[in-house]
């Protein structure tokens, strides 16, 4: 089975967009061919993952679809791919009706693990009862890892990564504070009309994320 796996966040405005765009942008200019997906009709961060990767990005959601069609466009458009990378929408189990129609719901769908994005800005181990309740709230929802977000030094890393081994939970790495990213956000998500904020996300992503290791998934 190739590599595929879920980007999401507890919250909003974690910093998913960012990520799951910069790790599709690392990838494809490694050489994979990445399937980009998006939970929920968002029809904007699409555009996003199809100027990234060159193939179109395809929605799945549980509300206007039934689970079998979803399982079908995700495997007829991750046919000929190297790896699928889904970006969640919103925080994790939020849906139309509680967690119904949520990213959680969608890779329980498919089967395929969730990679979680933590904005640790102004905190550390406080951020393990918050990863604790995530991990276990749903059986069938499968968190294997951790990319933390706006991360502030080398010591606050080290902090954050004691958290994962208390959980004993993979922390993928994580994405430094970084001014020009910030100011590159945009409403609804990372403006990539400029190239070099692109290219400054790839590079931070390629130092400090075990991407390698995604590939595993």
């Amino acid at each position: 089975m190739k590599p595929s796996f879920l980007i999401a966040a507890p919250t909003s405005s974690s910093g998913k967009t960012t990520i799951a765009r910069g790790l599709m942008a690392l990838l494809t200019a490694k050489g994979y061919r990445v399937q980009p997906f998006k939970c929920g009709p968002d029809y904007i961060d699409t555009k996003f993952h199809e100027a990234v990767c060159g193939r179109p990005s395809i929605n799945l959601d549980t509300f206007m679809a039934t689970p079998a069609h979803v399982k079908e466009l995700f495997a007829q458009y991750g046919e000929h791919a190297d790896i699928c990378i889904i970006e969640g929408m919103m925080g994790l189990f939020d849906g139309y009706n509680r967690d119904q129609g949520s990213s959680a719901e969608i890779a329980a769908t498919l089967e395929i693990p969730v990679v979680l994005v933590v904005d640790a800005k102004s905190a550390a181990y406080s951020i393990a009862p918050l990863l604790q309740g995530f991990i276990h709230f749903r059986k069938d929802v499968r968190i294997v890892g951790v990319i933390f977000n706006k991360v502030g030094s080398e010591r606050h890393y080290q902090l954050l990564r004691e958290v994962c081994d208390d959980l004993h939970i993979t922390c993928f790495g994580y994405l430094p504070k970084d001014t020009s990213l910030e100011q590159a956000s945009r409403y609804l998500g990372l403006d990539f009309s400029e190239q070099a904020e692109q290219s400054q996300l790839v590079k931070l992503l390629e130092e400090h994320v075990r991407w390698q290791e995604l590939l595993q998934l």
